[in-house]
């Protein structure tokens, strides 16, 4: 598989990130917003269009039960797709009117997009929309400037806000955390079952499903991804498991230059899950104009609402308070930032067309 850095993007799961340039009207829209990144790549969206008009929907098909028991990852993943198909809204000729959960939270209807028709307005984040990626590979050390992190954190009319960690010993704490929330997430069976559910070890898989989590998306160094495609029959979820919290200890968290935590009056509402959704997928956006790289890590809420959902204690809910304090309550998400040692990879996506339910 090839990236946008390499010329064209090799299989049939990837062509929908070379599709979006040429897609307009709003079909283009959905082709913006199906290229958002979601939890273990589950893609948990499907749209109903019309001449003017745009329906949101979350799909009940694609979750994770004990991963995601409330559906908050699920939720800030529709809130990512929302925003792309906003920002790319005036690169299409459209200005668009986004009403969120019009049917209320409890429906499936995420939100109503309804457009006018406007001239064509290129923007840099319509244009970084087909160019952003999941980087979960190492960082350089540079620090980011604290300028350009609060450039970042810009919410806009967003209804959130992005808290950054980058004292030492607050990204020390927090990178800790983070460790052992991935530990403990491998040490639960049921969950490392959801997650591994989601894996696409070949090709094969790849372009059967196209969704999911790839070798090409782990930021593996190229000659440890070449020798795990050449044996993938020897993959096992235990393995990657391992695998992954390795990553988490050695990598991810230890080349972090800040982390940023997205904030909402309340995590579990899903109005401000789709609003923390779209401001992270807009800080994502920015970062990508900027060349910075950036990695959601989704292990210590995963852990929170896992030992919620269980009626438990939650010893990563008391650490995490001890780092962010008050903000703790209001904490939505977490990822990291950085300057990227090598590029990251594209993740296959279904096509448009295979996520649109029926058009008006």
């Amino acid at each position: 598989m090839g990236n946008a850095a390499t010329g064209v993007l090799r299989g049939a799961g990837l062509h929908p990130w070379e599709a979006e340039a040429d897609a307009q009207g709003i079909f283009g829209l959905v082709a913006a917003a199906i290229l958002a990144p979601s939890p273990h790549n589950t893609q948990p969206w499907r749209f109903s269009t019309g001449p003017d008009w745009l329906l949101v929907y979350a799909d009940d098909a694609r979750v994770m039960p004990t991963v995601d028991p409330y559906r908050r990852e699920r939720t800030i993943a529709l809130g990512a797709a929302i925003e792309n198909a906003v920002v790319a809204a005036p690169a299409k000729g459209l200005v668009p009117t986004v009403t969120l959960l019009p049917e209320g939270p409890e429906s499936a209807l995420m939100a109503r997009i309804e457009v006018r028709p406007a001239h064509v307005e290129l923007t840099p984040l319509a244009e970084a929309i087909p160019n952003r990626r999941t980087n979960r590979g190492p960082y350089r050390p540079d620090a980011v400037a604290p300028e350009l992190l609060a450039e970042l954190g810009d919410a806009g009319d967003i209804t959130a806000s992005v808290r950054w960690v980058v004292e030492a010993g607050a990204r020390q704490a927090l990178g800790e955390l983070l460790v052992d929330a991935a530990q403990a997430v491998a040490d639960d069976d049921a969950m490392s079952r959801d997650g591994y559910s989601w894996f696409r070890p070949t090709e094969a898989a790849i372009d059967a499903h196209r969704d999911g989590l790839t070798l090409d998306g782990q930021g593996l160094a190229a000659p440890v991804r070449a020798a795990a495609k050449l044996v993938p029959s020897l993959a096992s979820r235990s393995m990657a498991d391992a695998a992954w919290v390795k990553q988490t200890k050695n990598v991810h968290t230890k080349t972090a230059a800040a982390y940023g935590v997205v904030l909402v009056d309340d995590p579990a509402a899903r109005a401000d899950q789709l609003a923390g959704g779209r401001l992270a997928q807009r800080v994502h956006l920015t970062a990508t104009t900027m060349d910075l790289a950036l990695h959601h890590m989704n292990q210590i809420t995963e852990r929170i609402d896992r030992d919620r959902a269980a009626g438990r204690p939650s010893g990563i809910a008391e650490r995490l308070a001890q780092i962010l304090g008050a903000d703790a309550g209001r904490a939505l998400c977490v990822f990291r930032v950085g300057w990227p040692s090598r590029p990251g990879k594209a993740s296959p996506r279904r096509a448009a067309h295979q996520v649109v339910a029926h058009e008006a």
